[in-house]
């Protein structure tokens, strides 16, 4: 595997409470300075209803990102492509990748949250479906294809894009959640993954499983799927102690839990948690705990088990959410990328090789030194000078001052 990759998704989850003009102000802010700490990929998604998930558009959300970042990847996250004309989709893509100078990666999905396809009067029964059906048609519009489509819920007729996408290849993703329909499209369209799943223990002890569906579907259609693109969302608050990270976190993240997850969606199997210790203690210090809320060093040993529960993905995708207070969010986020991320990919490595390098060959470079002043010695005046150097150094740190002819004599 290459070095691993690091982003966020951000749904959002805000609590209810905020000015929505200033929450949208903050993502901005907030997609700026990951593009500032040099993360990979940002991704936000699309939602209807709720009161918590309140970007309707990430194509008009990831435009204005744009404008604010320069190099890190813009994933919609995802698309719910039921919702939508195929076409007009495909439009908004290609616009986006212009407007971005070709960093958009199209994530796509057959809709979440059940309230948003009830308000559009569309069947459960029939999302996913229509989700594969609509990435066959964009696929081949990106191509340069002009499509003559007959649907049961869009029609298109010798319908060709009159502008095609800033990347030769855009790169395509698609949800999966527990069960395997996600890993299957993907692997029928040769896709990336973005597994939502992870953030649920089921979902974690399915991982070992998940990527078998993508390489069986893969093969069955002719074409390759890549570990490389398999993107696993976690969830984390990260300080510079455990104790801090708990204090940090637990209130916000008892809220969330409490009117989100059980509240608003009503879960199965869903408990209100009673105490901000509690919430911390069963979602981040119990077996299969699906977060991490400690030091980097403990969502470091957290990612080198999940790659070797899961046989290895390529990005590791946080999800972002307003446990902390705002400053304290982006410290977490700070000390991933300043820790986490060169730890994991191992970029600290020749440092720390080299620094035992030194250690172990102090003889050798001791007797080097000790030739060099041998050799300044020779010189004439630059005993004096020298000693006159090391007084001064002494009169500031109060420190011994060398006996220069012994130095000489060695």
């Amino acid at each position: 595997m290459s070095r691993m990759k690091f982003g966020a998704f951000l749904a959002p989850h805000h609590p209810i409470g905020e000015a929505p003009m200033l929450q949208f102000r903050n993502d901005i802010a907030f997609a700026k300075r990951l593009d500032e700490l040099g993360y990979d990929e940002f991704w936000c998604g699309e939602h209807h209803s709720t009161g918590w998930e309140v970007i309707a558009s990430p194509e008009l959300f990831l435009a204005a990102a744009a404008e604010h970042t320069h190099t890190i990847k813009l994933g919609t996250g995802v698309i719910s492509l039921p919702y939508h004309h195929p076409f007009n989709v495909a439009q908004r893509l290609v616009q986006l990748d212009h407007q971005s100078r070709g960093r958009v990666i199209f994530g796509s999905g057959p809709g979440a949250l059940p309230s948003d396809a009830y308000v559009l009067g569309i069947d459960p029964m029939v999302q996913r479906d229509r989700q594969d059906e609509a990435i066959g048609v964009i696929k081949r519009l990106f191509a340069g294809e002009r499509v003559t489509h007959e649907s049961e819920w869009f029609t298109l007729r010798d319908a060709r894009l009159q502008l095609r996408p800033l990347q030769e290849d855009m790169p395509f993703a698609v949800a999966s959640q527990i069960s395997p329909s996600g890993m299957t499209l993907a692997g029928k369209y040769g896709a990336g993954v973005l597994s939502i799943g992870s953030m649920s223990s089921a979902g974690l002890l399915a991982l070992p499983t998940q990527w078998g569906f993508a390489e069986q579907s893969a093969a069955k259609h002719g074409v390759a799927v890549d570990r490389k693109n398999w993107r696993v969302v976690l969830t984390w608050h990260i300080a510079e102690t455990r104790e801090q990270a708990r204090a940090e976190a637990g209130e916000g993240l008892m809220r969330w839990h409490n009117e989100y997850n059980v509240g608003t969606l009503m879960r199965p199997g869903a408990v209100e948690f009673k105490s901000p210790d509690e919430a911390v203690d069963l979602t981040a210090f119990t077996d299969g705990a699906v977060s991490v809320i400690g030091t980097p060093d403990d969502l470091v040993a957290s990612i080198r088990r999940l790659m070797e529960l899961s046989g290895g993905f390529g990005t590791v995708i946080g999800f972002a959410h307003d446990w902390a207070n705002r400053e304290n969010t982006l410290k977490s986020w700070d000390l991933v990328a300043r820790y986490v991320i060169p730890e994991v990919n191992g970029l600290l490595e020749d440092y720390r090789i080299s620094r035992q390098y030194v250690i172990d060959h102090r003889e050798s470079f001791e007797r080097a030194g000790a030739a060099v002043m041998q050799k300044i010695m020779s010189h004439e005046g630059a005993a004096a000078a020298l000693q006159e150097t090391m007084r001064a150094q002494t009169a500031t740190t109060g420190g011994h001052t060398p006996d220069l002819e012994k130095e000489k004599a060695r």
